[in-house]
């Protein structure tokens, strides 16, 4: 599945029976409305490789709850979609949905039309704070539906939020939700730092003063250690932030929101190791070797790593080492 790419449809809503505290799918995909099997067929025609050529593209409708929407619609939907995997143009259909929204009747329907990986909006495995942001599902809900999608033979993917509202200690929050989603063994994880938008419970709730949202710093340190552990349970995080675009920004009212998220956890990381590999060392002059393409991770979002070191006395240039892979750090002194 890796370096697989998707044609996205958004269906903004559709199915939710439930309105969350955080959640606006019209700002968060700049969909509107979700779109008709005419259309779907019309933008698969257009966008697609020739028959055959496809192995590297999934047909997904994300969005809404798709599972929960009218049955006839999410048949049209599907079967709008479906000639163009029969014929290779794709290699199947991706999904999200909510964890309540999954049965074995669904998952039956869902694989005649070559539905290959199925996403559960988790979001979190606190049923304290699952309640209080109006997700209407439990974790037990989440535990059991992965189950079914993996026994099934889905490829399963989940997705998280870090920071949302009845969290005490969030850095602590994502750890652990973090650990409860790795051990449902999903292939595929995405992360979203929780945004205050517009016409959302959320947005009045900090204009009471019931929610105070998290800060880029925070969000970032409650968010990057998670890439290492899902990584070391072999777990792609497929996504990291909500994708920047102008719809979201103009929704946005607060929280940590950047365009770049993941690469400010990127450097997070490597900031951690570098100052670990400085442990001990007297300031002055080093060269830090990393991995080819981890350069400007390393040096930071407008070289902040290199100045906050620099304000401990360590100057540092940083320098890419074809030796070194992943997030390997390598100091040494400069001559």
């Amino acid at each position: 599945m890796s370096g697989r790419h998707n044609l996205p449809f958004f269906i903004p809503h559709v199915g939710c029976p439930h309105r969350c505290s955080f959640c606006d799918q019209k700002a968060i995909s700049g969909a509107h409305r979700a779109p008709l099997p005419g259309e779907v067929a019309e933008r698969c025609d257009a966008l697609l490789p020739a028959p055959g050529a496809g192995e590297q593209f999934e047909i997904a409708f994300f969005g809404g709850s798709f599972t929960a929407i009218d049955r006839r619609q999410m048949t049209a939907l599907l079967e709008a979609a479906f000639p163009f995997v029969a014929a290779g143009r794709a290699a199947g259909i991706r999904v999200s949905t909510r964890p309540d929204a999954i049965d074995g009747e669904i998952l039956a329907l869902l694989a005649g039309y070559r539905v290959r990986a199925i996403e559960l909006g988790a979001q979190s495995m606190d049923d304290r704070v699952l309640a209080l942001n109006g997700r209407g599902h439990t974790a037990q809900q989440t535990c059991a539906a992965a189950e079914l999608i993996r026994t099934a033979g889905f490829s399963l993917g989940l997705q998280m939020m870090v920071g949302l509202p009845g969290e005490v200690d969030p850095v602590r929050a994502a750890a652990e939700n973090a650990a409860a989603l790795a051990a449902l063994h999903p292939e595929t994880i995405r992360i979203y730092p929780t945004l205050v938008l517009k016409n959302t419970p959320l947005e009045d709730a900090v204009r009471r003063g019931a929610y105070l949202p998290l800060t880029v710093e925070q969000a970032v340190r409650a968010t990057a250690p998670l890439l290492e552990f899902f990584e070391e349970k072999g777990i792609r995080v497929i996504r990291v932030g909500l994708q920047d675009d102008d719809a979201l920004r103009n929704s946005r009212v607060a929280g940590p929101y950047h365009p770049a998220f993941r690469q400010l956890c990127e450097s997070w990381l490597l900031r951690e190791r570098i100052t670990r590999a400085l442990a001990g060392r007297q300031p002055g002059g080093y060269r830090v070797l990393v991995a080819p393409g981890r350069v400007s991770d390393a040096v930071g979002q407008r070289r902040e790593t290199l100045r906050a070191l620099a304000q401990q006395g360590y100057r540092l240039t940083v320098t890419a080492d074809p030796a070194l892979t992943g997030r390997q750090v390598r100091v040494i002194t400069n001559a």
